[in-house]
């Protein structure tokens, strides 16, 4: 399903680190202190994420993470594990501190509830939303960090609604690599009738053999017989790799679930897109003229760059060498922060994990992910 959700322009602002705080041997959580005059920028929805920029070693790295707080005035959490080979992972996991000032994207995303679970401006309109659901229950498969995102969401709907209930499935690879393993157990003890975990650890022998190994579809299956009951769940969050998210909802689609009530996110694609490699490639137009023309609409202002054919390259690439604040975060078709209107002319998305499909029927595209197909390109970053 889409929330209805007012998207905010992408615009980074340098913010001070107050905070790091290890969550694992391989993970931390990162605080920002925001300014008062920032606060109405920084004011998000549990479920999404903001993009961090830093330059490292001579070079400008872009990541996004989620944000893995409930909305409070003035603060704002993410958690950054560390991927191997991740160059920003592991620059943030083993140098950043507190008082490091780096550039922070105002939040994004619509990996949300169907209600607003913002706490900063409306409380009663949240509670309202929530009792209009007369006992509602939600249900999160997470894997490793795609726990980040359910945190936020996860303790603002068991806080705001008394008549909630919230289940999680939890896979790890053992449980000292658990995220957020402390504020989980918290949840079960300040809401013991509301809120349950079911660890499954793909490396750990645990009592229940069904809590133990990979989430396979057998596995899975034997999850949603006998410790979920599918039909009277009213809402579905699944955040990981592509692979499990991927399961989860063929499966629930096999059970005729309806997809409106299912939301995903993806934190890998577990495949490579190119998409990294075009972002800021430098381009020289064809001298004889075979190029595509891009105009394009971007905070009000009007652009336009030339293209050659025989380039083939992103709709992204192309814009940032006219405007280099074009908004971009993944660059591999996952984060939707790249997200802009087609107007005018044809292109192929080659990859697509952002979008939902009502966004691609009103003409909604990723730049990163699309190539032209047409000679010439309108597209509104401002839609």
């Amino acid at each position: 399903m889409t929330a209805s959700l007012k998207k905010k322009k992408a615009t980074f602002n340098t913010l001070k680190v107050s905070k790091v705080r290890p969550l694992t041997d391989n993970a931390v959580e990162v605080s920002f202190d925001i300014p008062e005059e920032l606060q109405d920028d920084y004011d998000y929805v549990p479920g999404q994420y903001v993009a961090l920029r830093a330059t490292i070693d001579g070079q400008e790295h872009r990541r996004s993470y989620s944000i893995c707080d409930v909305p409070r005035p003035g603060r704002l959490r993410v958690a950054i594990k560390r991927d191997r080979g991740g160059i920003f992972s592991t620059w943030a996991n083993d140098t950043l501190e507190a008082g490091t000032e780096i550039d922070v994207m105002n939040p994004q995303g619509a990996f949300i509830s169907k209600t607003h679970l913002t706490g900063l401006n409306n409380p009663e309109v949240i509670r309202e939303e929530i009792a209009k659901l007369s006992n509602p229950h939600l249900v999160a498969v997470a894997a490793g960090s795609g726990i980040t995102p359910i945190m936020a969401i996860a303790q603002t709907v068991l806080a705001e609604s008394e008549a909630s209930t919230f289940e999680l499935i939890f896979a790890n690879k053992g449980g000292a690599g658990v995220m957020f393993a402390e504020e989980i157990g918290d949840l079960k003890d300040k809401y013991p009738t509301r809120f349950a975990v079911h660890h499954v650890l793909s490396r750990e022998q645990r009592v229940n053999p069904l809590f133990s190994g990979r989430i396979d579809a057998e596995k899975l299956q034997s999850l949603l017989d006998n410790v979920i009951r599918t039909e009277t769940i009213d809402e579905w969050f699944l955040c990981g790799p592509f692979e499990l998210v991927q399961l989860v909802r063929d499966e629930l689609n096999s059970r005729k679930v309806d997809e409106q009530a299912v939301r995903y996110e993806l934190f890998t694609t577990g495949k490579p897109t190119g998409s990294q490699q075009q972002t800021g490639r430098e381009v020289e137009v064809d001298p004889e003229g075979n190029n595509v023309d891009i105009t394009f609409n971007l905070d009000g202002l009007s652009g336009s760059v030339e293209s050659p054919e025989s380039a083939n390259e992103t709709l992204l690439n192309a814009t940032l060498r006219a405007r280099p604040d074009v908004p971009f975060a993944c660059a591999g078709g996952v984060c939707g922060t790249c997200r802009a209107k087609l107007v005018e002319g044809e292109v192929e998305m080659a990859e697509n994990f952002a979008l939902e499909k009502d966004e691609i029927d009103a003409g909604y595209i990723l730049t990163c992910q699309s190539r032209p197909k047409t000679s010439t390109i309108k597209v509104d970053f401002d839609a």
